[in-house]
């Protein structure tokens, strides 16, 4: 393993590896859970190296990435207030059931009304509008999206500054997933609107001739990608907005939420096990390589083996959002200004909770092991 860097090692609260990443799900409203990770994270002074995102998580990402470090929690408050400005606080009266409702009545405004800074409702309904025109293509306009961007986001930053930054999105005609990467192409608002462009709410982004809809129909965790493009010792905090775990439902409303949860999650599940999979795997090619003689040490089938089992050491630590029985279903499109500061305090307590079991983490980074952690069960 190779030996973090002092500098890193002197100034934060984990003896950090040679990379440090963040990776973002798509979630909604619930993306105020990330900013509140990420600013709980920068106040332990852990850098980042390396974002990727997916839909709401892309967004988050780029207003990061594309921010000079001591603007960035700052340009994200500003971001979710714009966007929560149409519901503010209310008086939370009688306990659940009360908040529950709320949550109801708030997610039926946005349906109605939509979401400023990010999307409204097109003048025309899409059934009426001609076919083959953007309008009939979805039930918002996400203009008032870039133009949010635009204002929270240096793009010569973003494209030139010290941290990589990677959205996932899918192609609508042939359906295959890529990922934009500031590492082989510059992105702009385009790239971050795409990433979230999720039918038939928001209608698919052109970028040079093809168009593009939400990464998170195809994969909803950006997971895959920063670890299939490890070329260090890593350490991964996956910021997820939809937990793989739940209670057995007993109202639709449940059935609902539920649904939403398994379908969002179940593929940052996926890669995890086969991450972990797989590194016991070459750990075994490993062991049996280092029994084998010296005379095969040039046997092309043997350098071959050896190729396939080297790998970097990583570490995955998941920030998992659990969400309470009264936000139901529609806890992801519900942008009150309550549920954001909820959203984003649940965050930093998510990383103040892991950081109190970090000799856990830090143990393995030493020791150059694999492994992934979910410290706040």
């Amino acid at each position: 393993m190779a030996e973090a860097a002092p500098r890193r090692r002197s100034n934060g609260s984990l003896p950090l590896p040679d990379q440090v990443a963040l990776v973002f799900q798509g979630g909604g409203a619930l993306g105020a859970y990330q900013a509140g990770v990420y600013e709980a994270l920068a106040e332990t002074a852990i850098e980042i190296d390396w974002i990727a995102g997916i839909s709401i998580g892309a967004v988050n990402a780029a207003i990061i990435a594309g921010n000079a470090p001591g603007e960035r929690v700052a340009k994200l408050r500003s971001f979710w207030e714009i966007v929560t400005s149409a519901l503010p606080s209310l008086p939370m009266m009688g306990g659940d059931e009360w908040r529950e409702w709320m949550h109801i009545l708030s997610a039926g405004f946005v349906a109605g009304a939509g979401v400023p800074g990010f999307f409204r409702p097109r003048a025309v309904p899409p059934v009426l509008a001609p076919a083959k025109s953007a309008g009939a293509l979805s039930f918002y306009d996400t203009a008032p999206l870039v133009e949010t961007l635009d204002a929270h986001v240096d793009w010569d930053r973003l494209n030139g500054g010290p941290i990589r930054l990677s959205v996932g999105a899918v192609n609508v005609e042939s359906g295959n997933f890529r990922y934009f990467d500031t590492a082989n192409e510059r992105l702009d608002a385009r790239h971050i609107t795409a990433s979230g462009a999720l039918p038939p709410g928001l209608p698919p982004v052109e970028i040079d001739g093809c168009w593009w809809w939400d990464g998170g129909i195809v994969s909803n965790t950006p997971l895959s990608h920063v670890l299939d493009r490890q070329s260090e010792d890593l350490l991964v905090f996956q910021v997820d907005l939809f937990p793989a775990r739940g209670d057995m439902p007993h109202t639709i409303m449940d059935v609902y939420s539920r649904e939403k949860d398994i379908r969002y999650s179940s593929r940052t599940r996926q890669v995890t096990d086969q991450l972990m999979r797989l590194r016991q795997e070459r750990e075994i090619i490993r062991r049996v390589l280092a029994k084998l003689p010296d005379s095969l040490n040039d046997d092309p089938d043997v350098a071959s083996l050896r190729d396939l089992s080297a790998e970097h050491a990583v570490n995955v630590v998941h920030l998992i959002y659990r969400a309470h029985g009264w936000e139901g279903g529609a806890r992801d499109f519900e942008f009150s200004r309550d549920s954001m500061e909820h959203h984003w305090a649940e965050g930093r307590a998510a990383v103040a909770e892991t950081m109190k079991k970090g000799a856990l983490v830090a143990r393995n980074i030493i020791d150059g092991k694999t492994a992934a952690f979910d410290l706040t069960k």
